[in-house]
Order: structure tokens, then sequence, then C-alpha cells
């Protein structure tokens, strides 16, 4: 019988990580079992209760975010896969991790460790602990969406994205994010940071609103704040098609005008200037155009595009 090894959780700059450990009956088949990041979240889920009744046992190795930032990420991944082996309670010959490195190799089970790149697709045993640490830690990190509405850990997980940057720029760290990492370690360290009470400046905190709201309108944010000596773009995001330059206006009154009474004839030369600069870096296949975001007082928006 093989004890089938694979982790989740290794980039996301919150949350824990968890280690799953599978041991599956002789003959089991689910045709579906795959690398859990092929699958949907309803599959995964779907399969995550089969995998728990008909495995022959089971475990889950956590190890939150404070753990990692004082032992580190390669011995918190040695941790969490003891943690997880030592949950599993009935026999196997053999045991295969997914990846490169046997996170068993300094215990009595590292000489029965195989490992195999991909294994998460070709094992069924690996396959299924990857769906099991997957949902379980998926489960994990949209229950504190209940703690911490504002972050929308239920959707990105801890990972970095432009709605978890924007959160963390408005709001600060939470308990659940990893202060060792890099991007996080930066904020921490940056004495400018607005972590917990300190306040944005109005611009800052415009181009925050903005950006969250472009997130939802379903853009994707691919730079912000880009300058040269010369010039400077506020928020450089994307649809299907066309990669907009967007310049972000803050007006304290609800009335906008046009949406585009800020933007003088200099300030529209400048940002012809600058779209034409990152292009020339930047290169891509999307049509490109320039848009005028303005946000008042009330947070009404006012996009306009400039033809």
């Amino acid at each position: 019988m093989i004890l089938g090894i694979d982790e989740v959780g290794r980039g996301p700059w919150a949350g824990p990580l968890v280690i799953g450990a599978v041991v599956l009956p002789d003959g089991f088949t689910l045709p579906e079992l795959t690398d859990s990041k092929k699958l949907s979240a309803k599959k995964r889920t779907e399969l995550d209760s089969k995998i728990r009744e008909q495995a022959l046992g089971y475990g889950l190795g956590w190890v939150h975010a404070d753990e990692l930032d004082g032992i580190g990420l390669s011995a918190a991944l040695r941790l969490a896969t003891i943690r997880a082996v030592e949950a599993v309670t009935v026999p196997y010959h053999e045991i295969i991790i997914d990846g490169t490195i046997n996170f068993l190799k300094e215990t009595n089970k590292g000489r029965y460790v195989a490992t195999m790149a991909k294994a998460d697709a070709l094992v069924p045993a690996v396959s299924a602990a990857s769906i099991i640490a997957k949902v379980a830690r998926d489960t994990f990190m949209a229950k504190q969406d209940d703690q911490y509405p504002e972050y929308g850990f239920g959707k990105h997980v801890g990972y970095g994205t432009a709605q978890h940057q924007s959160a963390l720029l408005l709001h600060g760290i939470t308990p659940l994010h990893r202060k060792s990492f890099a991007p996080i370690k930066k904020l921490i360290d940056r004495p400018d940071e607005p972590i917990a009470d300190k306040p944005m400046s109005v611009g800052s905190l415009a181009e925050e609103k903005v950006t969250q709201w472009l997130v939802a309108k379903g853009f994707r944010i691919v730079d912000r704040n880009w300058k040269t000596k010369h010039c400077e773009i506020d928020i450089i995001a994307e649809t299907e098609d066309t990669r907009y330059f967007i310049e972000v206006k803050y007006r304290r009154s609800a009335q906008f005008g046009d949406g585009l009474a800020a933007i003088t004839p200099k300030k529209l030369r400048q940002m012809y200037f600058a779209a034409e600069l990152y292009s020339v870096s930047n290169i891509t296949t999307k049509n490109s155009a320039l848009a005028a975001i303005a946000l008042d007082a009330k947070g009404k928006l006012d996009l306009i595009e400039i033809k």
C-alpha cells in the first residue's frame, strides 16, 4: 500500500501550510482524481468526501503562520509532513511525496520515501492527498472572512492578488499573515507603511478604492504607481482586449462634470507620453486606452475613457 503525500499553501502570503497524507485501498478507482489545482472547487469538495469515506487512512499536518515565521518554510514543510504522517495509523509499504524533496529524510521513515515530480497528477494516493489538503485549507481560509471580511480570504485564500494587496494597504496585516515572507516583511519594515491605525494620504486612499473597484469589475491590475524621472501612471489595468492607463483624481464634490475637468491638456500629453514609454518595454497585443477615474467624498466613481 502507498502513502501519498502532497502540500498545499507553500506560496500564499497568509494562512497555514497544510500537508495531506492518504492511503487508498487496493483496487480503489476514482477516474476524476488528479492534481487538486486542475479541479473546480465544487469537484474538489465532492472528491474530498469520497476520499475520506473510502480511504484506509488519511491525515493532515498543519503549520500556521506564526509557527512558520519562527522556523522558516523549509522546516515548516518537514514539520507539517511529519504531523500528517503521524495521523495515519494504517500500515503501508511505500511513501510517495510529490516533488523532489524528501521531507521525511531525517526520520525513521525516510528510507521508505520516493519523491516524484507531478505525482499529484500521476499517483492516485498523492492526488487524494492534494485534494483533501486543498479542501481543508480553503475551508479554513473561507471561515476567516467572518473575522476579517475586508480581506476576502475566501476568494484568494491568502495569495498575493490585487484584492489582497489593496486590503493590506488599507487595513494592515492580520495574525494570519506570514511576516517572514518578503511582501509582508516589506510592509512591516517600511516606515511610512499604514499598518494598523496609521492613516493613508487622501490620494493613496483614492487609488486603493479605485483599485478595488476595478478588480470587482473584472479588470486585472498590471501595475500601480509606475513612474520614471519624467512621468508616472497611477494604475495600469487590463481587460480581455484592452490595456488601460488610468489617472486617478479625488474630488471633494460629488459633482463630476464630464469627469475630465482635472485632466488638463498638459496632463493629457504627459499621459500619452507615459503610456507610450511604458509600452516600449511592456509589449502587448491588446488595444491601449487612456482613462480617468474620479472619486468623490461619498465614494462615487466615474470612469471616462479618453479616446
